[in-house]
């Protein structure tokens, strides 16, 4: 499935990204996207026991009313995480502006956060950044989008496909706080796909597995994930249990080069890491090692050194909570084995270290058990990570 630069808008939809003042420095920080007409709707939320006021609120609303969503409003700067009952408070007034600013109802508006936690909802800048956002709503505005709802990130990530008469447009934002289930990141997709609520969910719960689900930066999940998947029908392109696959492979193709891009520009971060374990048992299996190596912060800084370590990558294995033999280990770094059943082989260390320093770096573990694999998406740590964090408030 090729993903293109090449489309600027989907059919059913507007979006704009003001300066409403919530950042330090002058730059867009309220992000709006609006459906000419309702629109079926789905999403995929953190698993994390503490959870967000826009995550809350948008359960609520997409359990109640799955078909008839006409907005997402997205802010940067302020989690409105850990604000109790007033910060649920305030992600229900500002849905409340944004429906009177679009000539809907509350219940019809979905909103996302992302930012410092603690902190609740400046409301006096937020109501006239909303009548702004509603004003500046245009066709062709996602560049700027995806670019309001970056933090830390220094890249907008924007992806689209056109496939079988319909178009599928998402942006994301990510850097940091990463892990499975999914990570410090907000989406939004669009399509003018005919899909029932019931469909989308499925779908874009098979898509979240096969690329979001799939990435770390540092093992911490964030309080407010959230990728959220709205269906105009304006193409007419009716999507039916038949017809689903494709569309779920075009989803897909969006997702993953979202999760891709989010990895890529992770916090610090100099490598792109991709970890596959093999010949699993299982697929969970597979994921758990596959991730416990991907969080391994001594497998991250020995990949920010260009260093071949690869005991560290056995080490983490072994500390999975998964049984295997270590007898049956074999490893390569992209085409180079560097251990065989569980033997160090005799290999070019100068070409081992190259490998291990390249800007993208292939690590394959097969455990010589079964036929199941997984993927894990991740990045090296260094220096900078902890320069970023160590003074995120600050």
């Amino acid at each position: 499935m090729d993903i293109t630069n090449t489309i600027t808008s989907v059919p059913g939809f507007k979006v704009s990204s003001v300066d409403a003042g919530l950042r330090k420095e002058p730059s867009p920080d309220l992000t709006l996207i609006v459906a000419e007409a309702p629109c079926t709707a789905a999403g995929v939320f953190t698993t994390n026991y503490v959870k967000a006021a826009p995550v809350l609120y948008d359960q609520e609303r997409l359990a109640a009313n799955p078909e008839g969503i006409r907005a997402v409003l997205i802010n940067a700067q302020v989690a409105n995480a850990v604000t109790g009952q007033e910060g649920l408070r305030n992600a229900r007034q500002t849905a409340a502006w944004t429906a009177r600013a679009i000539g809907a109802t509350a219940d019809d508006v979905l909103v996302m956060s992302t930012g410092v936690i603690g902190i609740q909802l400046p409301m006096d800048k937020m109501e006239p950044g909303i009548a702004a956002a509603a004003k500046a709503l245009r066709a062709d505005g996602w560049q700027e989008a995806a670019r309001g709802i970056m933090t830390t990130d220094t890249k907008p990530k924007i992806a689209a496909v056109q496939s079988d008469g319909i178009t599928i447009l998402g942006i994301a934002k990510g850097a940091g706080m990463m892990a499975p289930h999914m990570a410090t990141m907000l989406s939004a997709i669009v399509t003018d796909a005919d899909i029932s609520a019931d469909l989308l969910h499925r779908a874009l719960k098979r898509a979240v597995y096969h690329s979001f689900n799939r990435i770390t930066v540092d093992g911490d999940m964030s309080t407010n994930d959230t990728v959220l998947l709205l269906a105009s029908g304006v193409s007419d392109v009716r999507i039916a249990d038949r017809t689903l696959e494709p569309f779920v492979k075009a989803l897909r193709a969006v997702c993953e080069q979202l999760a891709k891009g989010i990895v890529h520009d992770a916090e610090g971060a100099t490598r792109f890491i991709e970890i596959w374990v093999t010949s699993a048992r299982s697929e969970d299996d597979a994921h758990q090692i596959a991730n416990t190596i991907a969080i391994s912060p001594l497998v991250k800084t020995a990949f920010y050194g260009g260093d071949a370590n690869w005991g560290r990558i056995f080490m983490a294995a072994g500390r999975a909570g998964i049984a295997f033999d270590p007898a049956r280990l074999s490893l390569w770094f992209g085409d180079l084995q560097l251990v065989d059943k569980g033997m160090p082989l005799a290999y070019d260390e100068t070409q081992a270290n190259a490998l291990a320093a390249s800007k993208e770096v292939k690590v394959t573990l097969d455990l010589g058990l079964g036929g199941a694999d997984f993927v894990v998406w991740t990045c090296d740590l260094s220096h900078e990570y902890v320069t970023i964090n160590g003074h995120y408030r600050t």
